[in-house]
């Protein structure tokens, strides 16, 4: 059960990988289109420009997730590599309980109303040109938290298994990517 749990939480995960991947070739889409524009024509486009922050801000956010299901977080190798499966385990359960899930839900809590307010005001941005609805992308930030939890959870639930033994000769998720 639990094997299956961590196994659909890690979906979600990876599908938040390829969305930033995809955020990332609409980034560059735009970076492009905005050179072209202002170099080739001398057209500025305030809109394209602060589109470009809102799509590696959701970029960056939702690949969060994904970094922490393929344990791309950063932590002190020097020690951490050289320790028995087990080990790093509890290391990392104790990381996700104490620090990642209670940090992921702060955010989240605080985020959420933050968005909430943008919303109410109805912000925009303060420039002439500038993109409406400024609470979308800040919504981005408690959602994208969320699923951070989520991975943490499902980073929980992997290390769980390991102390289970259900995982062989694996200490991290990533053995499980293709």
């Amino acid at each position: 059960m639990l094997l299956k749990l961590e196994n659909a939480i890690h979906f979600i995960s990876d599908w938040l990988g390829k969305l930033s991947a995809w955020l990332l070739i609409a980034l560059l889409l735009n970076v492009f289109y905005d050179v072209i524009m202002r170099y080739l024509f001398n057209d500025v486009s305030i809109g394209m420009q602060e589109m470009e922050w809102h799509l590696y801000s959701a970029m960056f956010l939702f690949g969060i997730s994904y970094c922490i299901r393929s344990d791309g977080n950063v932590r002190v190798d020097v020690f951490y590599e050289r320790w028995q499966p087990t080990t790093r385990a509890w290391v990392n359960i104790f990381g996700c309980l104490v620090l990642l899930l209670p940090f992921t839900l702060l955010v989240v809590k605080f985020g959420w109303t933050f968005t909430v307010e943008s919303y109410q005001l109805g912000e925009q941005s303060g420039d002439p040109g500038g993109l409406p609805y400024r609470w979308i992308i800040k919504g981005a930030i408690p959602l994208s938290f969320s699923f951070m939890c989520l991975s943490g959870v499902g980073m929980l639930l992997h290390n769980i298994n390991i102390l289970r033994g259900e995982h062989r000769d694996e200490s991290t998720p990533s053995a499980h990517l293709s």
